[in-house]
Parts: C-alpha cells; structure tokens; sequence
C-alpha cells in the first residue's frame, strides 16, 4: 500500500492460551482473519495488543510472527512506546529491521510522575525517527500528557518522519480539524481511534484514517470509504447501524470484546486476558454477542 496510508488499521490482539501463554499458531490465524476483514493495515503491540502485560523477549517474538506472516499482505505498524528514550530508539531500529511500515509512538510517561516536558517528547521522537520509518503520534489519554495542537503541528514540521496522528481524546473532532487546518502538508495522516466511536465526526473534520480494535473492521471500511467518496448519507446510515455494538465494546468490555467474538467465530481457541485483568463476565459476554450476531462479522463466523 502506498503512503499516504489511509483507512481502517485496526489493532491486533494478543493471543494466549488458556495458561497465559503466546498462542502463535493463534496469532497467525488472527492475522489471516484481520486480512480477510478487508483492513488496510495492521497495529501491533498497542494498547489493545495488551503491550503492558508482556516482557521484552515477548514483544520481540510477536513482532517477527506478525510482520512475516503478514508477508507484505498489507502493511504493519508496530507501537513502541516507552519511557527510556534509549529503549524507544532500538524498538524502532528492530522494527524497521522487520519490515514495519510504521512506528506508533506515546510521548514518554511513567505513571503520574514521570511526564516528558516537550523538548524531552521533540527529542525522543527526533532519535526514533533515526530508524527511517515514519512514526504515528498516539494522542491518547493514557499518557496523561497534554499533546498541544501547536506542539503537534512542531513535531511534523521539524522532524519529517513524524507524519501521522492518532488523535482519540475528548472532543477529538476539534483537535483534528485544528490539527489540519494548523499544519496543513505536514499532516499527511490525521487518525482517530478509541473503537472508532467518535468516527462519523471524525471523518467529518477530516480524518483520514481509524485504527479501532479487530472486532468489526470489515464493518467499518465502508463507511471510511463511503465517506471519502462524498456519500455521507450512505456512511452516516452504515455507522447508525454499528454503533451500539462499538458502544458496548467500548464502555462495557475493552480490549476483551474482539477475542470473545474471534473465539466464538473460531478463529482462536481461548480468548485468555492475563492477570490482572479479568475475563468477560457471562452476562456482558452475552450482551456483546446479541448486538454482534446480526451484523454477521467476519470475525464472527471466519474459523466456522
């Protein structure tokens, strides 16, 4: 695919078994399913990847797994944040060794305390751009760090790898009109994310791109495609339709909510979280899985 990489991208989940270990052969099933979901691109080791619970030598295995048997199919990004400047800059240069298409980056945090002031953020990214791929700033609230649409339109004008936005804050609308209306050229990928539940007005101030989960990908591609080709109606109607299930995913089950269905549709065995989160409650799964089933997603019926 070539740049400018727009589209629905969403994130990769985590496979383990029911003991909390890597399912690779789960993995690449996950990654066949994501493909035939029609998705333009691919996340790994996100948020919704469950980054936070896995070690190192982990990561790494799940890096090479996914970008090979992505096999150039469509194109992977990797997430690679971190607090250590040091450790950001060699995740980047392992990444692009691989074959990643892109880097996604948080600008550096560590709980409440340890926050990166902008000229810590503007020199850390400044060393994972050494690595040549172009980087994704995730604008997300888990880092507790203000990203200024000023600091944001700096950024891409003084680091040229720093490309692409994911911009899924409160009222993410606004940022990304401002965002682009701001830095103009500089901003050749303005995304939003967060399940996709704010996409409709997010296309509508210009986004160009979404990364949700892996839950209904296949479902959200005609809408970012509709709207791109100046049928709103079409895409409006379409988004009405998938909206209470990406509601319900993303106030009731997070990141679980894509593994439940997957498992249901067959396309994994377990749908394993590890400690300390915690599995779907049966009512919740139950819940999920009645607002699924007649949308009839890829997910929910791939491995069947």
């Amino acid at each position: 695919m070539a740049r400018p990489y727009r589209g629905v991208w969403p994130v990769v989940p985590t496979i383990f078994t029911e003991t909390g270990d890597l399912d690779l052969e789960g993995q690449r099933r996950v990654i066949d399913c994501m493909v035939d979901q029609g998705s333009d691109g691919l996340c790994i080791l996100a948020n919704y990847s469950e980054q936070f619970l896995l070690s190192d030598e982990e990561r790494e295995i799940l890096a090479r797994v996914c970008i090979e048997h992505a096999a150039g199919r469509i194109p992977v990004i990797v997430a690679g944040s971190h607090y250590s400047t040091r450790i950001v800059s060699e995740r980047c240069r392992k990444a692009a060794e691989l074959g990643a298409a892109m880097m996604m980056l948080m600008p550096p945090y560590h709980g409440a305390g340890l926050r990166g002031t902008e000229d810590q953020t503007r020199e850390q990214f400044a060393r994972a751009s050494e690595a040549g791929l172009p980087i994704m700033v995730q604008d997300a609230p888990l880092s507790g760090v203000e990203l200024s649409v000023p600091f944001l339109v700096r950024l891409a004008s003084e680091i040229k790898e720093v490309a692409y936005f994911k911009i899924e804050t409160a009222q993410a609308a606004a940022k990304l009109r401002a965002l682009i209306r701001t830095g103009g050229e500089a901003i050749e990928g303005p995304f939003d994310g967060e399940e996709a539940i704010t996409l409709l007005a997010d296309l509508d101030a210009g986004a160009t791109g979404t990364m949700p989960s892996a839950l209904v990908p296949d479902l959200l591609h005609p809408i970012v495609e509709a709207h791109r080709h100046d049928r709103r109606e079409e895409a409006a109607a379409a988004y009405a339709r998938v909206l209470s299930l990406i509601n319900f995913e993303n106030r009731q089950c997070g990141l679980r909510a894509c593994k439940a269905v997957m498992q249901a549709g067959g396309v994994i065995r377990s749908d394993h979280v590890r400690a300390p989160l915690a599995p779907l409650p049966p009512e919740v799964r139950a819940g999920l899985m009645e607002l699924a089933a007649p949308l009839d997603p890829v997910a929910l019926r791939w491995g069947r």
